[in-house]
């Protein structure tokens, strides 16, 4: 017997942990289990006001969104803000419930120009997360998009990682950082500074 496909489920209410959406095999559970984020809030605890100012974005979930958007090959971060509003696997990487806001898509961006532009530590930080992730095999160093001329051939596969990270790290921010740039050019404000605060300059 033919019966029309009901929409009733489109509107049934249910209880339900976000936890239980995610399958045991997907991406971001991986990451989440083999990357220990907490190193950030070392990095970045004195670019931020312990006692001034607005509550900002957890500088952890920001550098999950960059993380995704770079993972999961999404070309802007307007896209990504999007794509995670209604990804249930993303909110879970990010922590957010299904009722909790996702920041606004200037957020990021706003956020990096006003704490990273003009220092090193997002490269630190993307370069350290990219990493761990080529490490553990979660990401092949072997296909990403780099300009392999800055990477040196070595026979020692953890060496030759950490350098495709710091490579790729770096051309990820450049990206992040034309775009933020055009959006910036877009609403009339000033360009972001040239890179001048260098910690570990050689």
């Amino acid at each position: 017997m033919l019966r029309p496909r009901q929409e009733e489920g489109r509107y049934t209410e249910t209880t339900v942990k976000l936890d239980d959406l995610v399958p045991e095999d997907h991406l971001v559970r991986k990451l989440d289990a083999a990357i220990d984020f907490s190193f950030i809030y070392d990095i970045v605890k004195d670019l931020y006001s312990p006692d001034h100012g607005r509550p900002s974005i957890d500088p952890v979930m920001l550098f999950k969104m960059y993380l995704i958007r770079y993972v999961f090959g999404i070309r802007s971060m307007r896209e990504t803000v999007e794509q995670i509003r209604t990804n249930v696997a993303y909110r879970w990487f990010l922590g957010l419930s299904l009722h909790d806001p996702v920041p606004h898509h200037s957020t990021p961006s706003k956020n990096y120009a006003r704490r990273f532009a003009g220092t090193d530590v997002f490269h630190q930080i993307f370069s350290r997360i990219l990493d761990e992730a080529f490490q553990h095999g979660l990401v092949d160093p072997s296909v990403v998009y780099v300009d392999s001329t800055h990477v040196k051939a070595s026979a020692n596969k953890k060496k030759f990682t950490t350098e495709m990270a710091e490579v790729e790290a770096k051309a990820y921010q450049q990206e992040l950082e034309k775009e933020i740039e055009q959006d910036r050019i877009a609403h009339g404000k000033s360009p972001l500074p040239p890179e001048t605060k260098k910690k570990n300059e050689k």
